[in-house]
Order: structure tokens, then sequence, then C-alpha cells
């Protein structure tokens, strides 16, 4: 008897050695495995529980469709659509409990698919020879990926990538034992921030909203959180959203790789979840630490907020056309939207005599919100400042009033 089952994935003709000697680590713990062979030319030493043939036909096609391509790219591609659908389907029928996954950068690129077409919650391990590394982009990785350097193991078993491969296995296997799942007792409403320091609406309203018998995740809107936040509502995990913080969008836009997604702003929307949107902090454009700053922005200070990210503004025109990006995202929703416009500023480093503060930019920002944002989607301009108590009171208004007519479900 076994507690859980891990799905063991990988490219079984070239690394057979490496997944059973991380399937023998599991068994080893009291765990169970389920194996999937990922390959295309070769076979595996054994059969595996989920063959390559089983694989490229949940992808609508063949091994000898993926040989005939003559190409290993698009070969790997059909294997990772295919691998993809298996994995959330036997994932929706109980069938594993976490996943670990094998690879160089083929068998990684596979990986980085398979851990998005499952659930927040579910362990995702992957070890691979490109962990951490610049080639993985942030937006190919789901929210609670997991990954270890797969270290000197590139051809074969030895004593330095054992090491990788046992703290894989041990670790997927703790994490599957360890997670504590959702419990589902009370509505969430997931709301977007950044540090206390610049955005404060969050003290306000978490308590009152927990007075009114939700559950409230709040997420740091710096890429993966975003990345989190828009997962969840992509599968209607919210009661209602209340994204107050936006710079993820203005990230996308300028270019700058701390962003969390081409479809930020969106799954909400999809999903008909009720959404009170508000622009906080959309006045800055924030670049990782390490990355060149894109030539149209060349000529501005930028200010390093520490070794990872550093941060300037947006002017007036690229202010105008992030309203008119918000308002041709929140156009498609098919659920509730209503935008909160505070006229007296969006992070508190904008208020007089800060930094960022800029009222120019932020005129030109909210008249073009007034003009751009149209029925159904609604909009309430206060006077006041994002961080101010009167933000907090008119978005509970918004609340309380879909909660009342049951917009929002309790």
């Amino acid at each position: 008897m076994t507690d859980k089952t891990i799905l063991i994935v990988g490219t079984y003709d070239t690394k057979n050695d490496e997944l059973d000697y991380m399937a023998s680590c599991i068994r080893a713990q009291g765990g169970g495995v389920v194996t999937m062979d990922i390959s295309v030319l070769g076979d595996p030493a054994h059969p595996c529980d989920i063959s390559k043939h089983d694989v490229a036909g949940a992808a609508g096609s063949s091994i000898k469709d993926a040989i005939a391509s003559g190409d290993e790219n698009t070969a790997m591609q059909i294997m990772a659509r295919g691998a993809s659908t298996l994995a959330a389907r036997m994932q929706g029928q109980g069938r594993f409990d976490g996943v670990v996954i094998l690879g160089g950068t083929m068998g990684t690129d596979v990986a980085l698919d398979v851990c998005r077409a499952l659930p927040l919650g579910v362990p995702k391990y992957v070890v691979s020879t490109v962990s951490f590394s610049p080639l993985i982009p942030a937006d190919r990785l789901s929210p609670d990926i997991q990954m270890i350097l797969w270290a000197g193991g590139l051809y074969g078993l030895n004593s330095i990538c054992k090491s990788s491969l046992s703290q894989a296995a041990g670790a997927v296997l703790g994490a599957a034992r360890a997670v504590e799942p959702a419990a589902g007792t009370q509505p969430i409403v997931g709301m977007t921030s950044l540090g206390s320091s610049c955005l404060r609406y969050m003290k306000l309203l978490k308590p009152a909203l927990e007075e009114r018998g939700f559950e409230v995740a709040i997420f740091h809107a710096t890429g993966m959180g975003g990345m989190a936040f828009e997962s969840i509502a992509r599968e209607g995990g919210f009661a209602c959203v209340m994204d107050f913080a936006l710079p993820e969008l203005g990230n996308l836009m300028a270019g700058s790789v701390v962003h969390s997604g081409a479809d930020r702003l969106k799954n909400a929307g999809a999903s008909g979840i009720p959404q009170i949107v508000a622009p906080g902090c959309l006045d800055l454009i924030d670049f990782a630490g390490w990355q060149d700053i894109p030539e149209r922005y060349a000529d501005r200070p930028f200010h390093a907020h520490n070794r990872l990210i550093k941060s300037s503004a947006l002017n007036a025109e690229e202010r105008r056309e992030t309203a008119r990006e918000i308002a041709a995202r929140l156009s498609q929703a098919k659920g509730a939207a209503h935008v909160i416009l505070p006229a007296g500023g969006i992070e508190e480093w904008d208020r007089p005599g800060e930094p960022a503060h800029d009222p120019e930019g932020l005129a030109a920002f909210c008249d073009e919100m007034r003009n751009v944002i149209r029925a159904p989607v609604q909009l309430s301009e206060i006077a006041g400042h994002i961080n101010d108590q009167a933000f907090a009171d008119r978005a509970l208004e918004i609340f309380d009033g879909w909660l009342a007519d049951g917009t929002i479900r309790h």
C-alpha cells in the first residue's frame, strides 16, 4: 500500500537509468509511481505505464507522424501537447498526486507545458540541465513550479547526479504528502498589490472582507504573483477579484521581463468572475536588474530598487496607452467589471513632494480612462488617492452592492 503516487515523465529511450533511479527512490520511501514515456525515436528498457504512442495519440498525432516531420522541435511539441493533455486528464481522475520530470532543453521544454497544464497546488518538480537559466522565460513557468539543477547527469548515473535526482524524488513525494489543499469552505477574493510602503489598501480591505465571510488572497504583482492570480482566475477559483495593482500590464507593454504573461487582466473576465479594477502603480515601469533598457527608455533616470529590479516612470502618452489597453481587455469580460479611478494618485510615491509625483501624467491617464471605459464596464471616480480610506470605502460599496444583488455568490 502506498499513500501518494508520483507521475514520472521523461524520454525513457535516452534516460531510462536516471528515471528508474528516481522511481526507486520514491518507492523506497513508500510512494507509488506512474511512468510516462515522451521518447520519439527509441524505446524504454521496459514498458512504461503511459507509452510514447499513448502520448502522441493524445495530441491527435502519432509517433510515425512525429518522426516523419523530420524536425526534433516539431516532434517534441507533439509530445508536449500529448503529455500535457494526458497529465491534466489523469490528475483530474486522481491517478497521481505530484509530478517529477527530467530533461535537458528538450525535456524541459515539454516539462514546462506539462506543469502549466496542472492546477495550482499539485506538486511539480523539474530536474533540468537548464534550471533557473535565462533560457526559460518567466511566462513559461507555472506559478508553483519547483526546479532543481540536474548537475553532472547529462549521460548516465553517477554520485553527483544521484544527489539531484534523489533530492527531487524525496521533494515531490514529501510535497504530495504535505500539501494542504484549498479547503473550499469560504469563497475567496483575489487581490493584487505591491508592498505596503507603496500600496496600502489591503490593510483596510482584508479585515473588512473577512468580516463579510470571505477569505482574501493577496498576490504580489511582480510577475510570478500575477501569473498565479491569473491561473486561479482562469480556473474560476475566485468569487470576486480586486485587481488593484497593474504594473505587470505596463511592464508587458514596455517590453520588460517583469510581467505575468500576455493574458494579464483577461482571465477573470473570461471566467465570468466579477472584477473591481484600479490602476495601482501603473505609472511605474520595472525592469529586471540584469536586463538592458530598451532604447526608447534609455534617456530616463532609473532607480535601482535592489539588485533584482530597477524602476522608472511611464510618460503621459504611454500612460494613455495603458488606459486604452485596460479598456480593451475589460471590454471582453463575460462578468461584471467596475473600474475605480483615484484621481488623487495611484501609488504612495506619486503624492506631492514624492519622487514619482507627476500631475500631468496622472491627468493624462485619468482623461484617457474617462474617454475609453464604456458600458457594460462601469467607471467610478474618486477625488482621493488609492491609499486613502475613500478608495477602500468605494471598493466595499461596489462589493456590497454585488453581494446584495447576487453578482457575487457567497
